[in-house]
């Protein structure tokens, strides 16, 4: 391991490109709590969590989205950290989101769900305990 002259201190946030900026930040906000914090002429909105991590959405480009799994190359998803996986579902549930399968055991311990945005990116409700060491 090398001396690095500087350390990270955690993910300031993830960006994802939009079809409708405004649209899904309203969703992002209005499903899962997070809370407008910064918005840009472009538009591009900065959304915060309730832990202070940031969500960025920006609008897309004219590419293709490619079909995606949750092992194909490069950025897969966004995991959101829940304390009750099980309240967590029951909530969703009744925002009608999609969701890509079942509850499975998360590598690494806990339980994860995938679901999906209303612009079809992949997250997953991840509830995770660690052992303190």
């Amino acid at each position: 391991m090398t001396d690095s002259p500087f350390k990270i201190s955690g993910v300031d946030h993830p960006a994802v490109a939009a079809t409708n900026v405004d649209k899904l930040a309203d969703w992002y906000c209005e499903v899962l709590g997070y809370k407008k914090y910064f918005r840009h002429d472009k538009p591009v909105w900065l959304l915060k969590a309730p832990d202070n991590t940031l969500l960025e959405i920006m609008p897309k480009d004219e590419t293709l989205r490619p079909t995606r799994t949750t092992w194909t190359p490069g950025w897969s998803h966004v995991a959101l950290r829940v304390e009750n996986i099980e309240k967590a579902i029951i909530y969703l549930d009744s925002k009608a989101v999609t969701w890509g399968g079942e509850v499975i055991n998360a590598i690494g311990g806990g339980k994860v769900r995938n679901l999906f945005d209303p612009e079809g990116n992949m997250l997953q409700i991840l509830e995770r305990q660690f052992n303190e060491s």
